[in-house]
């Protein structure tokens, strides 16, 4: 795609403009250990290594002193951004871009060299809500607004419906929302594993004798909770019968048990969570409109990880040290090539934390890790290569691929090794092969990798 193509194809599928209230926030996401972020304003900024106006230089090597322009467009309503003819490039969504400014939507990638940033848009944070909350982390601006609406539903005893696609975290916010409500206890229930037969009994008691193998009594998940927080995660998956009891133990704060003719006052604070969109299950039937009614007297949206991108690398090193933990290992350090970052802040994720955490297993293993070596896009599963958030090509395949070389004899690829040191990074890319592949050669070749020293 030109530059002109893409300038008109970026300004046709222009965002919302930015809504009154609300800041853009341009953060370095990668490399890590580069510490730099701005609030934008209407004026024009230039971003390099010698600009001096806040909140400083971007000073690494890959950037050129004067490397990017931004500016707010009045008529798009929405920044706009073009390279300053810099040495290395400057990408947006995956796409290079040259002196023609294109429209920086919400989320927008931005790599200047090697450096990737994330355009952040959504209301200022305040000093509670700014920082991360080991529940909900992140430094992102829709993190942060996430923790603001949560800590306005903390205090007050009224249900709380968490909405969001799978993978979200709504369990880590049930657990946020409980620990600064001050009651006394969290449990938990997920509604799609309860059995169809015991459903009733398991959320609201049984007397003895109510059906066969009831040999005592029994007080239910709501009774159980009585002074604490009751999550009800999956509440689309409740059973249409037993949705008029739930209602009316949040209305009156009571319950019947199976079999008995007697109500039980209780005091439990209820959080629900959905994926599902209750209000369509409300029109087809499935689902009270009163009871939704009901739970959603607080309505709190987790954001998927394509709305909160700045904190994506983030969360990778958080799963990666609990992937390492739950295995009695030291936590190695994800070191990434900046095209790998590229590719997977642009990719939809469309599980979220379950498919983040699916690519943290498939890389932890990776030889490449152990060695010390940064990733590259050849160690990423294939599963997660071409799929790439809308409006934007797969960044995957955004350069044209290399031809193979062919399969090197012994002579030739030991020559290679003591002509590049030993590098696996450097004889994956002289060879056009994947790192794994190299690895198997060195095996069969009895050569030693690059962090063992030479053959």
């Amino acid at each position: 795609m030109s530059e002109d193509q893409f300038a008109t194809v970026t300004r046709m599928s222009a965002p919302t403009p930015k809504k009154a209230g609300s800041v853009a926030r341009l953060s370095v996401v990668h490399p890590a250990e580069l510490v730099w972020s701005c609030t934008l304003d209407a004026g024009v900024r230039t971003i390099g290594r010698s600009t001096t106006a806040e909140p400083g230089p971007l000073k690494h090597e890959t950037v050129s002193r004067s490397h990017f322009e931004l500016a707010f467009d009045a008529a798009l309503g929405v920044h706009v951004g073009r390279d300053l003819g810099s040495h290395n490039g400057s990408r947006v969504d995956g796409h290079a871009v040259g002196s023609a400014a294109v429209p920086l939507r919400d989320q927008a990638v931005i790599q200047l060299g090697d450096v990737t940033l994330v355009l952040d848009q959504g209301p200022p944070p305040s000093p509670e809500t700014a920082a991360p909350w080991p529940e909900v982390p992140g430094h992102s601006l829709a993190a942060a607004a996430l923790r603001a609406a949560l800590l306005r539903a903390a205090a007050d005893p009224s249900p709380v419906l968490l909405v969001g696609e799978t993978g979200t975290g709504k369990e880590f916010a049930a657990r946020a929302l409980h620990e600064r409500s001050g009651r006394r206890g969290l449990s938990s229930i997920n509604c799609a594993a309860l059995s169809p037969q015991l459903i009733e009994s398991q959320l609201f008691g049984h007397v003895r004798g109510a059906f066969t193998g009831a040999t005592a009594d029994s007080p239910g998940m709501l009774r159980a909770a009585d002074g604490g927080t009751l999550f009800l995660d999956e509440i689309g998956e409740l059973p249409l019968e037993l949705q008029p009891k739930l209602l009316r133990a949040l209305q009156e704060g009571e319950v019947q048990p199976v079999g008995s003719t007697k109500v039980v006052k209780v005091d439990v604070r209820v959080i629900a969570a959905t994926n599902r969109d209750l209000e369509a299950a409300v029109e087809a039937g499935s689902f009270r409109r009163d009871l939704l009614a009901r739970l959603s007297l607080w309505q709190v949206r987790l954001p998927p990880l394509r709305e909160r991108r700045a904190d994506l690398l983030a969360w990778i090193e958080r799963l990666a040290a609990a992937w390492f933990a739950r295995r009695g290992q030291p936590a190695l350090p994800f070191a990434l090539d900046p095209e790998i970052v590229e590719v997977l802040l642009l990719h939809r994720w469309t599980s979220n934390l379950r498919e983040l955490d699916r690519l943290v297993h498939a890389l932890a293993g990776d030889p490449a890790l152990a060695a010390g070596e940064r990733l590259g896009r050849g160690d990423l599963p294939a599963w997660l290569l071409g799929q790439s958030d809308e409006g934007a090509q797969p960044v995957a395949a955004a350069a044209e691929p290399k031809a193979a070389v062919p399969v090197p004899t012994r002579e030739e690829f030991v020559a290679a090794h003591a002509r590049l040191g030993g590098s696996v990074r450097a004889l994956a890319k002289h060879f056009a092969r994947d790192r794994r592949q190299i690895y198997r050669w060195l095996e069969a070749y009895g050569l030693r990798r690059d962090d063992e020293g030479g053959p």
